[in-house]
């Protein structure tokens, strides 16, 4: 049994809520089930709380969540809006519970109403929140400015089996090339 008293866990933690704080930006990089997704999930959550200080939440639409596979965006977007519509729909009592260890004070009325809407509007917007892979992210970026990036406009990624095919193309015409000698090779390129 874990003994949550021991420095490593305690460090752990610490580093955990450090990076799930709004108010920097953080790099989370760690092993298969060491809380990664937790710690983002608090962090969007954090975000849409606002802050103490009058500090309202951010807009649901402005957040971007960015994993590694499409598998880790799925788990990620099954968590926090399982657990913002859970929220969305409690009462004040137990939101505030739920909240007390996001949250660094007590939650007044009118911050608790703000938060519950936020929580509703991030689950309810279409493109509310978005929970991407890297790739998608990335084509997004380059489907908004094709033209900065050097592609044409509408232009298409390729399948993993168009990709296949391409490659095993272009290693045939490089093996024909290198067939015909270093001239024919150095003058493809």
């Amino acid at each position: 049994m874990i003994d949550p008293n021991q420095p490593a866990v305690q460090e752990t933690t610490r580093r955990q809520g450090r990076a799930a704080a709004p108010d920097r930006s953080v790099w989370v990089s760690a092993n298969a089930g060491s809380g990664k997704t937790h710690v983002l999930t608090q962090r969007v959550i954090r975000l849409l709380m606002g802050g103490e200080d009058g500090r309202p939440g951010a807009d649901p639409s402005k957040i971007v969540c960015i994993t590694y596979t499409k598998a880790a965006a799925a788990e990620m977007e099954r968590r926090l809006l399982g657990r913002l519509s859970d929220w969305a729909l409690a009462d004040d009592e137990t939101l505030r519970d739920a909240l007390a260890g996001l949250a660094s004070g007590p939650l007044s009325d009118d911050r608790l109403a703000g938060v519950r809407r936020l929580f509703a509007q991030a689950l309810e917007t279409p493109g509310g929140l978005k929970i991407q892979t890297i790739h998608s992210f990335c084509e997004g970026i380059l489907r908004r400015f094709p033209v900065e990036a050097g592609l044409l406009p509408g232009f298409t990624v390729m399948d993993d089996g168009e990709m296949v095919s391409v490659r095993t193309r272009l290693l045939s015409d490089l093996a024909a090339q290198a067939a015909l000698g270093d001239e024919a090779l150095g003058s493809a390129f």
